[in-house]
């Protein structure tokens, strides 16, 4: 009986040192198995990571891409948008410059004052009206126009002395004849003896007023 209990004691020790060992190994197995999922799950995760990194990378040029796209797109719309409008303000300027100028020129052309096309037709005739006249006019001819300026000034100085002179001989040319049809009517009444001495005394009065 003792040998089969010390059996079954020494079975149970046996047993129990399997089952330690067992357990041991388990649970070092286990230990193994959760640092290879571990190890496992980090490079798997690095990988996801990267992936991830890779994936956003991506997506950050394609939203680049697609914001320079729409930014370029509504910076070209301003752009047109400004131009259209500055052509026609610009428009608009030249209707408002043109109606003011010919509002101005009619009111100039009503008070009587010439436009610059009307100066610029005169002084195109005057240019061809002076080369004209210097074509036939020799330059000879020029110096002798200054010396016979003189002898017309002095003809004109003595045309009026003549005319001052000839003015009171004319005054006693015309009072000669007078006095002299005055007193042929009364020397007709000469046949009548007492108008005699008044005749004498008229022709005495006209010979006073001739002298």
């Amino acid at each position: 009986m003792v040998k089969k209990l010390q059996k079954i004691s020494n079975d149970k020790k046996k047993n129990g040192a399997q089952l330690a060992s067992t357990v041991k190994e388990s649970a070092q197995q286990i230990w193994l198995a959760g640092l290879g999922a571990f190890s496992k799950a980090q490079e798997e995760g690095t990988k996801v990571f990267e992936s991830l990194v890779k994936e956003g990378l991506s997506m950050q040029r394609k939203t680049q891409s697609a914001a320079e796209d729409k930014i370029s797109e509504a910076t070209s719309r301003m752009t047109n948008m400004a131009s259209d409008i500055s052509s026609r303000a610009a428009g608009q300027w030249d209707k408002l410059e043109n109606i003011f100028e010919d509002r101005v020129a009619k009111s100039l052309a009503k008070l009587g004052v010439p436009s610059s096309r009307d100066l610029d037709v005169l002084n195109a005739r005057i240019d061809a009206l002076a080369k004209s006249v210097g074509k036939t006019i020799p330059g000879s001819a020029k110096p002798a126009a200054k010396p016979a300026a003189k002898p017309v000034a002095k003809a004109a100085a003595k045309a009026p002395a003549k005319k001052a002179v000839a003015k009171p001989a004319a005054r006693k040319s015309a009072a000669k004849p007078a006095a002299k049809a005055a007193a042929k009517p009364r020397t007709a009444r000469a046949p009548f003896p007492k108008a005699a001495p008044r005749a004498a005394e008229a022709g005495s009065a006209d010979a006073a007023s001739a002298s």
